[in-house]
Protein backbone atom coordinates (compact mmCIF):
# COMPACT_ATOMS: atom_id res chain seq x y z
CA UNK A 1 0.00 0.00 0.00
CA UNK A 2 1.36 3.46 -0.87
CA UNK A 3 2.38 5.81 1.92
CA UNK A 4 0.36 8.89 2.75
CA UNK A 5 1.62 11.63 0.45
CA UNK A 6 2.07 9.08 -2.35
CA UNK A 7 -1.48 7.72 -2.53
CA UNK A 8 -2.83 10.19 -5.10
CA UNK A 9 0.06 9.55 -7.50
CA UNK A 10 -0.39 5.78 -7.04
CA UNK A 11 -4.13 6.11 -7.62
CA UNK A 12 -3.42 8.10 -10.78
CA UNK A 13 -1.22 5.25 -12.02
CA UNK A 14 -3.99 2.71 -11.33
CA UNK A 15 -6.52 4.88 -13.16
CA UNK A 16 -4.20 5.18 -16.16
CA UNK A 17 -3.76 1.40 -16.18
CA UNK A 18 -7.53 0.98 -16.50
CA UNK A 19 -7.67 2.91 -19.80
CA UNK A 20 -9.08 0.58 -22.44
CA UNK A 21 -9.97 -2.03 -19.82
CA UNK A 22 -13.10 -4.13 -19.63
CA UNK A 23 -16.01 -1.78 -18.91
CA UNK A 24 -18.01 -4.69 -17.54
CA UNK A 25 -15.41 -5.41 -14.87
CA UNK A 26 -14.02 -1.99 -13.98
CA UNK A 27 -15.92 1.13 -12.92
CA UNK A 28 -12.83 3.20 -13.73
CA UNK A 29 -12.63 1.72 -17.23
CA UNK A 30 -16.30 2.53 -17.72
CA UNK A 31 -15.75 6.16 -16.68
CA UNK A 32 -12.70 6.49 -18.93
CA UNK A 33 -14.62 5.01 -21.87
CA UNK A 34 -17.31 7.66 -21.33
CA UNK A 35 -14.72 10.38 -21.84
CA UNK A 36 -14.66 13.83 -20.28
CA UNK A 37 -18.45 14.10 -20.45
CA UNK A 38 -19.05 11.06 -18.22
CA UNK A 39 -16.17 11.78 -15.86
CA UNK A 40 -17.08 15.47 -15.75
CA UNK A 41 -20.64 14.73 -14.73
CA UNK A 42 -19.32 12.60 -11.87
CA UNK A 43 -16.98 15.41 -10.76
CA UNK A 44 -19.95 17.79 -10.71
CA UNK A 45 -22.05 15.29 -8.75
CA UNK A 46 -19.31 14.56 -6.24
CA UNK A 47 -18.53 18.26 -5.72
CA UNK A 48 -22.16 18.85 -4.81
CA UNK A 49 -22.14 15.90 -2.43
CA UNK A 50 -18.98 17.21 -0.76
CA UNK A 51 -20.52 20.62 -0.19
CA UNK A 52 -23.73 19.07 1.14
CA UNK A 53 -21.72 16.91 3.53
CA UNK A 54 -19.66 19.88 4.69
CA UNK A 55 -22.83 21.81 5.47
CA UNK A 56 -24.51 19.21 7.61
CA UNK A 57 -22.96 15.79 7.89
CA UNK A 58 -20.25 14.17 9.98
CA UNK A 59 -16.54 14.72 9.42
CA UNK A 60 -16.29 11.11 8.22
CA UNK A 61 -18.86 11.85 5.48
CA UNK A 62 -16.98 15.02 4.47
CA UNK A 63 -13.74 13.05 4.18
CA UNK A 64 -15.44 10.27 2.20
CA UNK A 65 -17.01 12.74 -0.24
CA UNK A 66 -13.68 14.58 -0.62
CA UNK A 67 -12.04 11.24 -1.48
CA UNK A 68 -14.75 10.57 -4.08
CA UNK A 69 -14.20 14.01 -5.60
CA UNK A 70 -10.43 13.54 -5.79
CA UNK A 71 -10.81 10.11 -7.40
CA UNK A 72 -13.24 11.38 -10.03
CA UNK A 73 -11.05 14.42 -10.68
CA UNK A 74 -8.12 12.12 -11.38
CA UNK A 75 -10.29 10.13 -13.78
CA UNK A 76 -11.30 13.33 -15.58
CA UNK A 77 -7.66 14.41 -15.87
CA UNK A 78 -6.78 10.98 -17.28
CA UNK A 79 -9.57 11.32 -19.85
CA UNK A 80 -7.83 14.46 -21.06
CA UNK A 81 -4.37 12.86 -21.08
CA UNK A 82 -3.36 14.86 -18.01
CA UNK A 83 -2.10 13.74 -14.61
CA UNK A 84 -1.75 14.78 -11.02
CA UNK A 85 1.80 15.83 -11.89
CA UNK A 86 0.40 18.43 -14.29
CA UNK A 87 -1.79 19.85 -11.53
CA UNK A 88 1.10 19.80 -9.06
CA UNK A 89 3.21 21.80 -11.52
CA UNK A 90 0.48 24.41 -11.82
CA UNK A 91 0.09 24.61 -8.04
CA UNK A 92 3.86 24.94 -7.69
CA UNK A 93 3.82 27.81 -10.18
CA UNK A 94 1.14 29.54 -8.11
CA UNK A 95 2.74 28.85 -4.74
CA UNK A 96 3.60 32.03 -2.88
CA UNK A 97 1.49 34.19 -5.17
CA UNK A 98 -1.49 35.99 -3.72
CA UNK A 99 -4.70 34.25 -4.75
CA UNK A 100 -6.18 37.58 -5.76
CA UNK A 101 -3.13 38.40 -7.90
CA UNK A 102 -3.11 34.98 -9.50
CA UNK A 103 -6.80 35.16 -10.35
CA UNK A 104 -6.38 38.64 -11.83
CA UNK A 105 -3.45 37.42 -13.95
CA UNK A 106 -5.71 34.82 -15.58
CA UNK A 107 -8.23 37.41 -16.74
CA UNK A 108 -11.14 36.07 -14.68
CA UNK A 109 -13.81 37.43 -17.00
CA UNK A 110 -12.32 35.53 -19.95
CA UNK A 111 -13.27 32.25 -18.23
CA UNK A 112 -16.86 33.21 -17.63
CA UNK A 113 -16.25 34.26 -14.05
CA UNK A 114 -17.58 37.49 -12.64
CA UNK A 115 -15.34 39.80 -10.65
Amino acid sequence: MPERGEILAALGDVIESRRGGDVEKSYTSRLLAGGPEKAGSKVTEEAGELVAAALGETDDRVVAEAADLLYHTLVLLTCRGLSLSDVESELQRRFGVSGLEEKASRGATSKGEKN
